[in-house]
């Protein structure tokens, strides 16, 4: 009888233990091109613990940014819509120290939906989604926060020269962003030199003292966005010069925070993932990464501006290979919700679908169009391997965009570098995107405009 009911209660434990709900990371670089990393490309720029993740994980070839610029990404990223739905888009293109708008307290992150279901929730790095009451990070689901409010661009000191944040060695007393804990100022101006190590620090405090209780950590990085910088022992260290130096320390960053999980024992439940917020800033130069083969970089809804790194990682329950499968940072939300069982926000369109089909089971995802923004304007639209181009318009320097009609049409698979336009050709195609655009606006309610 003992051994029966010691047989029961070991049984009862290992079923709870794999009930448990899942952890969830998301590691967020800024400004990190397709063909920055050494597991899509580069040959310049060592990568070593995250190509260990791709080749342990899932490496994504047409992962996506929702937008082509920091603010609206990253909105786009906590709450699984569009950023035209939040309205966190539009002429200014992102929330700059002295905006007025921010995420409105009526968005469901993330964080609000895990937290709801028992998670402990932290923010470290990067916020960027308003610096007002009702957006601030821990009026948006999270229990702590640290890192900065905005881009370590903004808030320049007076008298700093233009186009300072560009130089490969810029001033470190240039600007003036705070450093913030929990919405209070740890150090101002912050020294970004030990930006990366910090954040590292603070994320493994975080995995080491939440592992009793599922979590989840967004860590959005400062770094590969101008001025760039890196510490000691970064510095100087890669062929690619200070922009390769920040990316190889990021490197290290997401090592620490691998290593942090397997230590602690809670790898196998805990899904990581890696991305970047748009594409790389090319007008940036030497300090503005690679596209690789794709066209343009930040700011555009060419394939350079939002096709982004995409790795998700969970030993023994995501099966190591490539996918060649269309997702992007809008997919997070639903698929963190459904592996935490937590529902979908009531009567709120989601632009974002449950990735658990693919990363776990192999399944390969629903056909589905994907919508390219330049702030509120509807510039491109994919489906398939065909991309339809409405209007084009370089990341920065070209005052309007171009109007196309009929629209461009590019195949992803055969032209990456959307080089020829073979619209003249497939008339049939181009009627299915306008059709699926056109179903798509019928049905858009914009929200109120937040980048004032």
């Amino acid at each position: 009888m003992k051994v029966f009911v010691s047989f029961l209660a070991l049984l009862l434990t290992t079923t709870q233990v794999q009930a448990a709900p899942p952890n969830i990371i998301i590691l967020f670089a800024d400004d990190l091109g397709y063909g920055d990393l050494g597991c899509y490309g580069s040959p310049v720029i060592r990568t070593p613990n995250l190509d260990r993740m791709a080749a342990e994980g899932l490496r994504f070839t047409d992962f996506y940014s929702a937008a082509e610029v920091c603010t609206p990404s990253r909105a786009a990223l906590l709450t699984g819509r569009l950023p035209i739905r939040s309205g966190m888009c539009g002429d200014r293109r992102v929330l700059f120290a002295d905006s007025e708008g921010g995420l409105p307290p009526s968005e469901v992150t993330m964080a609000e939906a895990l937290k709801a279901k028992g998670y402990a929730t932290m923010h470290i790095g990067k916020w960027h989604l308003g610096i007002h009451e009702g957006s601030r990070p821990l009026d948006q689901g999270f229990d702590h926060s640290f890192g900065l409010p905005y881009s370590n661009d903004m808030d320049g000191r007076p008298g700093l020269p233009k186009g300072a944040s560009g130089l490969a060695d810029p001033p470190q007393d240039g600007w003036n962003v705070a450093l913030l804990r929990d919405g209070n100022v740890v150090e101002q101006p912050v020294n970004q030199v030990t930006l990366t190590r910090r954040y590292t620090e603070e994320a493994v405090k975080f995995i080491r003292g939440s592992k009793e209780r599922p979590f989840f950590l967004y860590l959005p990085h400062t770094f590969p966005h101008v001025p760039l910088f890196a510490s000691p022992d970064f510095k100087g260290r890669s062929r690619a010069g200070i922009y390769g130096d920040a990316v190889e320390e990021l490197d290290w960053s997401v090592g620490r925070v691998l290593d942090a999980l397997r230590q602690e024992g809670l790898a196998e439940n805990t899904l990581v993932f890696f991305t970047s917020d748009n594409g790389p800033w090319l007008i940036m130069g030497d300090q503005g990464g690679s596209a690789g083969l794709l066209k343009d970089g930040k700011g555009s809804t060419w394939e350079g501006g939002m096709r982004v790194p995409g790795i998700a990682w969970m030993p023994g329950r995501i099966k190591p290979g490539v996918t060649r499968e269309l997702a992007g940072t809008m997919d997070l939300l639903p698929t963190c919700l459904a592996l935490a069982g937590a529902g979908v926000p009531e009567k709120t369109v989601l632009d974002g679908i449950d990735l658990s089909p693919l990363l776990f089971q192999s399944k390969p995802l629903p056909e589905r169009p994907y919508f390219y923004y330049r702030g509120d304007q509807l510039f491109a639209c994919r489906i398939g391997e065909w991309k339809a181009h409405f209007k084009t318009q370089t990341g920065y320097g070209q005052p309007r965009a171009d109007v196309h009609e009929p629209a461009q049409l590019h195949h992803l698979g055969r032209d990456p570098s959307e080089k020829r336009n073979v619209a003249s050709a497939h008339p049939e195609v181009l009627e299915k995107i306008r059709e699926a655009v056109k179903r798509h606006q019928d049905h858009l309610v914009p929200g109120a405009p937040q980048l004032k």
